[in-house]
């Protein structure tokens, strides 16, 4: 279990934003950091900007660890094209953001639980990778005796998500396709990323 799963909403607080647009994010009640100075907002330096560009992306995907969003950022900057693009698209091949995406779980914590846990098969084969890094044309479905777990059928009812364009959904038959790579305008994100910034951050 990620050691995040219980503390997830603390990373909304501390950084400020509704980082996944749930309704259950306390921040909907206070819109102010957690502990006794966190009602103090004082102007970032552009350093603090980057930063916090960096702990929003990193945050939303489930916390990744430094060295692998370090990883990430190093293939983004070696391949052709917009960088902080690049970026985005690598997160969201990453097989506990597709799970995520397909709604067949209810947070990208819970996703890289179930994945963890062999409930997740990419092309009829079980993955149990989270970082496991999705292909155009890869079928993503859930485990045969997973189907009836209570948080993966209130995760594909809930009404709180929408499933984005470059993927198809058979909801009855917990199965999807990823389609094809996204751009950042493409990517549902609740709450404005500026992965340039992160590109930014790194490459100082």
């Amino acid at each position: 279990m990620s050691k995040r799963q219980e503390a997830k909403y603390k990373i909304d607080r501390r950084l400020g934003v509704n980082l996944w647009g749930r309704a259950k994010s306390p921040l909907n009640k206070r819109e102010y950091g957690p502990g006794q100075h966190g009602q103090r907002r004082k102007k970032p330096s552009d350093f603090g900007t980057q930063l916090m560009a960096k702990q929003k992306l990193k945050g939303y995907y489930g916390n990744i660890g430094e060295k692998q969003f370090r990883r990430l950022y190093q293939e983004a900057v070696r391949r052709k094209g917009d960088s902080g693009e690049n970026l985005v698209q690598l997160l969201e091949r990453r097989l506990d953001a597709v799970v995520y995406r397909m709604k067949f779980a209810p947070t990208p914590f819970s996703a890289r639980q179930i994945i963890n846990h062999g409930h997740i098969r990419v092309n009829g084969k079980r993955v149990n990778i989270a970082s496991y890094m999705v292909k155009d044309g890869d079928v993503v479905e859930v485990r045969e005796k997973a189907k009836s777990f209570a948080l993966i059928m209130e995760s594909i009812q809930s009404p709180e998500r929408d499933i984005p364009d470059y993927l198809t959904v058979d909801t009855g038959n917990f199965k999807g396709t990823f389609v094809r790579s996204p751009g950042l305008a493409d990517v549902p994100y609740p709450t404005q990323m500026e992965p340039n910034l992160v590109i930014e951050f790194y490459s100082r």
